[in-house]
């Protein structure tokens, strides 16, 4: 797996030293592979770590991106001397980290066949090149909430609630970790040998909480630190939510968003490249919708909170379906769990699904190195 993880990761570095010289970028390192993946939200990443925040109402300010990840990045850079390459360094491990620790979950809850499938899945999930060196904050977050439930698994309370939190503060669907964490207290407190948990026995189980599951509760903290922190810096601890309805971003609430208007209208006005790459990302999130009955069949309650949440934000709280196929790569079990789907067709469907991803994959990554928008 992580050599096939390396080999993707080559092949993904090969295409994005030719796009740094087709395409050059502002402030580039001088590693080709490095500055062809420095494209878009990078720059508002990089430009944390070096400079920190800011807000400004009504304007695009980069309290509208979650810190724990730019927070790492500084760190790095003070290791490397350079905040761009910081950026690829941490977001390549990270995703290097993310793809390990989500095989680990697989193998520990899907027959053979099943799992090495929903890994194969996930390393061609086409907007799965975000693991493999954009500085964007998509791979420490998988980490992150992998890394919790992973550590709630072992019953390790306490430490998944710390490592919750710190996935909570990292996006802003993180808070889906927090609610994924206790429903799954809940489902392992409900779970009897060979009977399936109803939502009635969750509730039920409510009574069987004693003191040391309670350190699940900390992961909300993430956000609420975040949250205070806009408080008192910026006066607002919603900023972050309003920054998104600012001019170029045009992300409000409202039913021009949920009813996905600017995505008809490019419909009605024949932009059908536009259309291609935003109905790429609304199927993207229609896959993860279908295998949610999976999703609870297979892992139990949690999981299905877990990924209902993280899928349901950008299905909500995007215009047009644009960036929610990268944010549907949170949805781990989802992505997982369609290897047991596919376990169970034709050897020849199963070729054609993972080569089909694959090439989407690429095409995908060759679009976002030389510029073009899709995700």
């Amino acid at each position: 797996m992580i050599g096939t993880y390396l080999a993707i990761t080559v092949l993904l570095s090969f295409m994005s030293a030719r796009s740094a010289r087709a395409v050059p970028s502002e402030g580039a390192t001088g590693i080709a592979f490095v500055d062809g993946w420095l494209r878009f939200d990078s720059n508002w990443y990089v430009g944390i770590a070096e400079n920190g925040y800011y807000y400004v109402p009504g304007q695009q300010s980069p309290i509208a991106f979650f810190p724990v990840f730019p927070m790492l990045v500084r760190a790095a850079a003070l290791v490397v001397g350079d905040t761009q390459l910081a950026g690829y360094l941490v977001a390549s491990l990270a995703g290097l980290l993310a793809t390990v620790l989500a095989a680990r979950w697989a193998w520990d809850r899907l027959p053979a066949r099943s799992a090495m499938l929903g890994v194969a899945v996930l390393l061609t999930y086409p907007y799965a090149f975000f693991l493999h060196g954009p500085a964007y904050s998509d791979g420490t977050n998988l980490a992150l909430a992998v890394s919790a439930f992973l550590l709630l698994e072992r019953r390790h309370y306490l430490l998944a609630g710390i490592v919750g939190a710190a996935a909570v503060a990292s996006r802003p669907f993180g808070i889906a970790v927090a609610v994924g964490l206790v429903v799954r207290v809940l489902d392992q407190l409900a779970t009897q040998p060979g009977r399936p948990v109803h939502l009635r026995d969750l509730m039920a189980a409510v009574r069987l909480v004693r003191p040391r599951h309670l350190g699940v509760l900390i992961a909300p903290l993430g956000l609420v630190a975040w949250m205070t922190w806009l408080w008192v810096e910026f006066g607002n601890p919603l900023a972050f939510v309003e920054t998104q309805s600012s001019p170029g971003w045009n992300q409000g609430v409202g039913p021009h968003t949920w009813f996905k208007i600017p995505y008809f209208g490019a419909i009605w006005h024949g932009e059908w490249a536009i259309v291609l790459n935003l109905t790429v990302q609304a199927l993207s999130c229609l896959a993860v919708v279908l295998l949610l009955p999976r999703v609870q069949r297979r892992f139990g309650w949690g999981y299905l909170a877990y990924t209902a949440i993280v899928i349901a934000i950008p299905i909500i709280g995007t215009k047009d379906f644009m960036g929610a196929g990268r944010y549907a790569l949170a949805a781990f079990p989802a992505l997982l769990v369609s290897g047991d789907w596919l376990a169970q067709r034709p050897r020849w469907l199963q070729i054609a699904t993972v080569t089909v991803l694959a090439l989407t994959l690429v095409t995908l990554a060759w679009c976002f190195t030389h510029m073009i928008q899709v995700a």
